[in-house]
């Protein structure tokens, strides 16, 4: 588990919560198809968040940072 000197923060401007989520996005004009960019979400911005990506046509997962680290590990 994170440290509170290497806990990750949530992305949304001006917060300061423990991530819980990580939002995974490509901008296709920008990337190619198999590379992911990250935002990280806490509970709180879950939504708001995902919603601002998937509106542009760029969110392509949401998992828990746990899972996405899980994964990481592979």
């Amino acid at each position: 588990m994170n440290s509170p000197d290497t806990a990750v923060i949530c992305s949304a401007k001006g917060c300061r919560a423990a991530a819980v989520w990580v939002l995974a996005w490509n901008n296709p004009k920008l990337h190619t198809p198999d590379r992911r960019k990250t935002w990280l979400a806490c509970d709180e911005h879950r939504e708001h968040l995902s919603n601002f990506l998937d509106l542009r046509g760029f969110l392509k997962d949401v998992v828990t940072l746990e899972e996405w680290e899980s994964a990481a590990d592979r």
